[in-house]
């Protein structure tokens, strides 16, 4: 579990984060969602520790993240495991450097360890015999991929996707989605997905947070979303056809039901 007590961040003198809380639960997809300078890639900055609260607390697991020590800290960072909006695979290493990377830095396995561990996760995600590739021969998806198993290699308690659909096509963006809802569940992780694909909203969002304008203006499930009465997450939400869709659905059910 993580939570993050009345964050505020500022940057020239202008709060990005006002006062938010809230609590992110183990064993399911907690996203944070919202337009664009909404303050939600700034907050889920603040929860990994790229970037230090103004005020505020963040706690892994009961533990006071905030007021660690840089050494302290290293402890909860091994546990976290981080996919980056583009990837972020270093393209001089093959798919198998790439995964072994965190291996090397944090691990102090046998080369035959790590590799085992490397077929292992490359094997959950369907990349068997990529080994030996190059990020430039990979598609979209397959970045992607790459990406989660290295995200997971060590096992993390805690996995953080930025953006994790961005550029990928709606059929492919749906693999992602199951894949990082079934490792979620699987290993019972907390997942914190930073997103504004409201296909990943309705698929996979046990808990969702909706920031505006760096308040937290909403919380709660994607079956809650559906019914929510607030009009600037309505407003948001419902500028997607899928949205719509859905909401003209549930309702014909719940009406059916009376």
């Amino acid at each position: 579990m993580i939570e993050a007590k009345n964050i505020v961040k500022g940057f020239d003198e202008r709060n990005v984060i006002n006062n938010v809380s809230t609590i992110l639960k183990t064993g399911q997809c907690n996203l944070i969602i919202g337009a664009s300078g909404s303050g939600k890639t700034v907050l889920m900055k603040c929860m990994v520790g790229l970037y230090e609260p103004d005020q505020g607390e963040i706690f892994y697991g009961g533990q006071n993240f905030t007021n660690m020590s840089f050494k302290e800290r290293t402890v909860i960072r091994k546990e976290i495991g981080m996919l980056f909006q583009g990837s972020a695979l270093f393209d001089s290493m093959t798919v198998e450097q790439n995964i072994l990377f965190p291996l090397n830095m944090f691990t102090d396995l046998s080369y035959k360890e790590k590799l085992k561990r490397v077929n292992e996760v490359l094997d959950r995600v369907n990349l068997n015999a990529t080994n030996k590739k190059y990020p430039s021969a990979l598609s979209g998806g397959m970045k992607k991929r790459v990406g989660i198993a290295r995200a997971i290699v060590l096992n993390p308690k805690y996995l953080f996707c930025d953006e994790p659909n961005s550029g990928l096509d709606p059929q492919t963006s749906l693999v992602i989605d199951q894949l990082i809802k079934d490792l979620t569940e699987e290993y019972k992780i907390t997942t914190v997905v930073n997103t504004h694909d409201m296909n990943s909203v309705m698929e996979i969002g046990n808990f969702i947070v909706y920031m505006h304008q760096g308040k937290k203006e909403w919380e709660g499930s994607n079956k809650e979303i559906i019914f929510s009465k607030n009009k600037l997450l309505n407003d948001f939400i419902f500028a997607s056809e899928f949205l719509k869709d859905a909401k003209e659905k549930r309702m014909t059910e719940e009406t059916q039901k009376q």
